[in-house]
């Protein structure tokens, strides 16, 4: 049993309180994961042809600026805790391929950060100072730890390509055979929790050309089992449920924002909720929404 939650901010003039609602909906889901906890955040804030990379050491005493130093002159790096953000001009893949060995990749692309971590979510969120983080859209998990370890690693979000994360509520039951068949494929895995699987196989299909909508659907006849997926992406974030939609889920929408959560206690405290649609996501059907454009289709 885990927590998942989602926020859209659609009124750009709330992106300043992003973090500090996120916060609120990941204790929200306390109860539901009390292992570890994690979130990615988008926020443009670096220049145009730059990278951001979020990188994480269990070392305190790690010499990040060494690895800024090391990749280009004008690469810059925030340390945060264990984790550390790199911005840099380049592709973000161009990058990743010159990091030292010894740190591991949380996330990449041109606007997410990744943090993750072992503990309560509300000792995770202040840990790295998520009240305080701006943006205009996050997604956020709270684990509840049931087929493999707690630690940094294994908790959410998986990112999956660029500015792309997912977080999972549930469990596949052909994670394992998925992933041999997907390393025969050339991908590869840091873990062996069965979300970063789920996380992978979206990698791949759009690695193939599929956009992420039909992406998310080609995974309703590969992924079996029962979840929930929140999928964090540049300019907004998509759902989706099983075809049985046993995992709890609800959505709740008005003009300035959209936010999902597994239960309706992390939706309860969002401004103007009262005024709110609220309704439960239909089984298998995408639901998304962006910069671009606010939609539904099955």
């Amino acid at each position: 049993m885990c927590g998942i939650v989602g926020l859209f901010l659609k009124n750009p003039a709330l992106s300043s309180s992003l973090g500090s609602h996120l916060k609120t909906m990941l204790i929200g889901m306390t109860e539901r994961g009390p292992d570890s906890s994690g979130f990615a955040v988008y926020r443009a804030d670096q220049p145009a042809g730059f990278s951001k990379i979020t990188l994480y050491h269990p070392d305190p005493a790690y010499d990040w600026p060494a690895v800024a130093a090391a990749l280009d002159p004008a690469a810059k790096i925030t340390v945060n805790a264990s984790h550390a953000v790199l911005s840099a001009p380049g592709a973000a893949g161009d990058l990743l391929a010159r990091l030292p060995a010894d740190v591991a990749v949380m996330g990449y692309g041109a606007e997410i950060e990744i943090y993750k971590d072992v503990g309560l979510p509300e000792e995770v969120a202040d840990r790295f100072g998520l009240a305080e983080m701006t943006g205009s859209h996050g997604i956020g998990h709270t684990r509840m730890a049931t087929e493999s370890a707690v630690t940094t690693a294994h908790s959410h979000p998986f990112i999956a390509g660029p500015d792309i994360c997912l977080v999972h509520n549930g469990s596949l039951s052909n994670y394992n055979r998925l992933r041999s068949w997907l390393i025969r494929r050339g991908m590869t895995f840091t873990t062996d929790n069965d979300s970063e699987v789920a996380a992978r196989y979206v990698a791949f299909r759009m690695g193939q050309g599929l956009p992420l909508r039909e992406a998310l659907k080609a995974g309703l006849r590969d992924l079996d089992g029962f979840y929930t997926f929140a999928i964090g992406t540049r300019d907004g974030f998509a759902v989706l449920r099983d075809g049985i939609a046993c995992k709890p889920a609800v959505l709740a929408e008005t003009d300035d924002w959209v936010a999902m959560a597994s239960e309706f206690r992390s939706l309860a405290a969002l401004p103007g909720v009262d005024k709110a649609k609220v309704w439960e996501p239909a089984p298998g059907v995408v639901y998304s929404w962006s910069d671009e454009s606010l939609e539904q289709a099955a």
